[in-house]
């Protein structure tokens, strides 16, 4: 029997629960129960793999209400038009205000009982004056004003990585781990916030998620520092590139090679080979200040969204 699935926001998959007495077909919109209240979303046909491992790990489904006929799916757009105005309207209230938060999206549900407006901020903000405001505008209508972190807010919007690749929190990951700048100095990546942040402006997510490949490949891997007997003699290590295997060591003579790992035996001596600062394959490292900024904080991840 083939499953079925819709995508909500983040691109999150949700299995669906169709009452028999419902059909659905691959490209279909249809109506479903969420926390929100009632979404509009296109169905999916799952492949078997999918189905057979939702099928053991039991994710979180959602109940099929109907499917939209075709007037239902036109009144879409006119959703699309009413949460472009009412994210123009709250952006003009907030700037009135002087409310130091960011309007990220404004959604609603399909029968507009409920709008939500997704907004960043620094700090607790006071929007009692700005939700009465908001009332006179969105008459009869729930109004919910969610803060959000930053990597929530990249996870809403489209885009691609520094990898070429799309962003994982808007394609695959689903949950936040906390990421630190250990994470990068382990994997040798330069200490520079254009190579180790993503558009968040926090450390890169897929830091954490590779760290265990990088932990398992520097095994038996001469640390930074340590005397090694090279193919040209003894000598100092200077640089470790962990996934390449290649190590630059600091000869006797001052000149540094670069090395095979497999080329190495370390030798447990003092080689009186001084090395001034370890050698990097990136730029020079982000002052102390950058490096806190890119750590994760309480705003960088709600789980709001």
């Amino acid at each position: 029997m083939t499953k079925f699935a819709v995508k909500l926001i983040k691109n999150k998959y949700y299995p669906l629960q169709i009452p028999e007495s419902v059909e659905v077909k691959h490209g279909q919109y249809v109506l479903v129960n969420t926390e929100k209240g009632e979404e509009a979303a296109k169905v999916f046909a799952v492949s078997s793999k999918i189905a057979a491992i939702w099928e053991k790990y039991k994710p979180e489904t959602l109940l099929l209400i109907r499917v939209l006929n075709e007037e239902e799916i036109k009144e879409l757009d006119n959703i699309r038009e009413k949460e472009n105005e009412g994210y123009k309207i709250c952006k003009e209230l907030i700037a009135k205000q002087n409310l130091v938060m960011n309007l990220i999206d404004c959604k609603y549900t399909f029968d507009r009982r409920k709008v939500t407006f997704y907004y960043t901020a620094p700090d607790r903000v006071d929007f009692r004056n700005l939700l009465k405001e908001l009332t006179q505008v969105f008459k009869r209508v729930r109004i919910d004003l969610r803060h959000i972190g930053v990597r929530d807010e990249t996870s809403l919007c489209q885009g691609c990585g520094l990898c070429g690749q799309p962003y994982c929190c808007c394609s695959f990951k689903r949950q936040f781990e906390s990421i630190n700048i250990k994470l990068a100095r382990d994997q040798g990546m330069p200490i520079t916030p254009g190579k180790i942040s993503g558009t968040c402006g926090r450390l890169l997510c897929c830091l954490d998620y590779e760290y265990s490949n990088y932990v398992e490949a520097a095994q038996n891997t001469p640390p930074v520092g340590s005397g090694v007997i090279t193919p040209d003699g003894l000598g100092v290590v200077a640089a470790v590139n962990i996934l390449s295997g290649k190590i630059n060591v600091k000869l006797q003579d001052g000149k540094t090679k670069e090395f095979m790992k497999d080329e190495l035996e370390m030798v447990d001596a003092d080689l009186n080979i001084k090395i001034d600062k370890p050698l990097s394959y990136g730029a020079d490292e982000a002052t102390s200040a950058e490096i806190r900024q890119l750590e994760d904080d309480k705003n960088s991840s709600t789980g709001n969204v």
